[in-house]
């Protein structure tokens, strides 16, 4: 449907059904659009009643607008990071930003992240007029009387975008009967999501000032490499750029592999025995032997190896003190201190790698029959 308003020009952007991209993160979103064009600078209002029930500390909530411009460039933003909404009663909040010519798309609906009960209702959107008043603009299901079914919220999409539907693994979206318009609202409840902090070095409980540094620096990066990989597909690790490159797995599997080493080295003072070489040398050393060994893996097969090689990294550190750092593992010239800032500058560079590659994966083409299958 499209209406035509002096100076303005709306139409509702159409959803599409699709099958959604099942992720993991400790942050969801649901959103809808509509095309919006001014000839002249305007504002809108996004209004909507939120509350969020949460033991959680860093639980919050809130809502969202993005335009997005004609020349593919992103125009006003908000998603009130800077008021975050933690009230455990139903209270109306507010997002006001600007149109103008150069808006091609206004995106907007609601958000939360971490453990909790976050409740949603009332959406209402509004458009500055030419006297300086705000007329109100038509949003599907804006107070939730369509009931969600199997996860899906009826004309609205989770995520942040109206292409890029997805259902989020920790998050279970419902209906409520506790609102504060109409007959329902909507709840989405996270569950079991651990909160990691970060911006923050050292003060590692139960490890010594620097062990406790190196430990802290391991993981972010750690932290920087599994958020890249989480939601990758198998197609996306597998994928190989070129016959010289490596696939993203693999990369994966050689982090590991790399600590793996480093562990016997430094806690052991030795090298590979035979048992490890066969378990860890091909990814340890890529080339060839890695392009044809690892693939055909979904990502936790990767991350679950990874984890168990970084939690016997961060038992052992602990066991430690700032005078081991200084010592050196026999046969080498390296210190301990050295040895665990190449596995972290390790890390730091094969993300860098892994952030190339991904950007360079071509989307994968669906497999159409000419032909049905016949038994």
């Amino acid at each position: 449907m499209k209406k035509i308003l002096p100076l303005l020009l709306l139409a509702t952007v159409p959803l599409h059904a699709q099958q959604p991209k099942v992720v993991s993160s400790d942050w969801a979103a649901f959103t809808q659009s509509i095309s919006i064009e001014s000839r002249t600078k305007k504002k809108f209002r996004l209004e909507a009643s939120v509350k969020v029930v949460s033991q959680d500390t860093h639980a919050s909530a809130g809502l969202w607008a993005r335009v997005d411009n004609k020349n593919d460039e992103q125009g006003f933003f908000d998603n009130m990071g800077d008021r975050p909404i933690t009230a455990g009663d139903w209270k109306s909040y507010t997002v006001e930003g600007t149109i103008d010519a150069n808006s091609s798309v206004l995106n907007f609906g609601g958000l939360c992240e971490y453990n909790g009960s976050f409740y949603f209702d009332d959406f209402k959107l509004s458009i500055e007029n030419d006297k300086g008043g705000f007329d109100p603009v038509s949003i599907r299901n804006g107070s939730f009387e369509q009931r969600v079914k199997n996860n899906t919220i009826p004309e609205w999409t989770m995520g942040i975008s109206k292409d890029k539907a997805l259902k989020i693994k920790e998050y279970d979206v419902a209906s409520a009967d506790d609102k504060t318009a109409g007959k329902s609202s909507l709840v989405l409840e996270g569950k079991g999501i651990v909160y990691k902090e970060w911006g923050k070095i050292g003060n590692v409980e139960g490890a010594s000032p620097q062990i406790g540094s190196m430990i802290s620096m391991l993981e972010d990066l750690k932290n920087r490499v599994e958020n890249k990989v989480k939601n990758m597909s198998q197609y996306e690790l597998d994928y190989l750029h070129d016959d010289k490159a490596n696939r993203i797995g693999s990369l994966i599997m050689h982090l590991a592999a790399a600590e793996a080493y480093y562990q016997v080295l430094t806690f052991e003072n030795r090298t590979f025995n035979d048992e490890e070489k066969k378990k860890w040398e091909v990814a340890l050393d890529l080339d060839q032997g890695g392009r044809d060994e690892f693939k055909g893996h979904d990502v936790q097969y990767y991350l679950d190896i990874y984890n168990e090689v970084r939690a016997k990294t961060i038992a052992e550190l602990k066991k430690r003190d700032d005078a081991w750092f200084e010592q050196t593992p026999n046969g080498t010239s390296m210190t301990n201190h050295y040895c665990w800032f190449h596995v972290m500058e390790h890390q730091s560079s094969h993300l860098g790698q892994i952030l190339f590659l991904a950007k360079r994966i071509p989307p994968e083409q669906e497999v159409k029959l000419d032909q049905p299958i016949k038994n």
